[in-house]
């Protein structure tokens, strides 16, 4: 998991902190396997629309858009 805290933009202090940051990683793996190579992009798609109507926050979905494309 330290290679993916580490590719983490810098955005303030974990909510979840590093344990919650590999738990919620390994859920996501675990997910994406699952929805197999097909479907792998729809899952996570279907994921980011729901994760963002939670927010509730375009300009700060935005935010998060940005950071997650830093460092591909």
């Amino acid at each position: 998991m330290s290679t993916v805290s580490s590719s983490l933009p810098a955005t303030g202090v974990s909510a979840l902190g590093i344990a919650g940051l590999e738990q919620v990683y390994d859920q996501l793996a675990t997910a994406i396997d699952q929805a197999g190579p097909g479907k792998a992009e729809l899952f996570l798609v279907k994921l980011a629309l729901l994760n963002a109507n939670a927010l509730a926050d375009p300009a700060l979905t935005q935010q998060h858009i940005q950071a997650a494309l830093q460092n591909l």
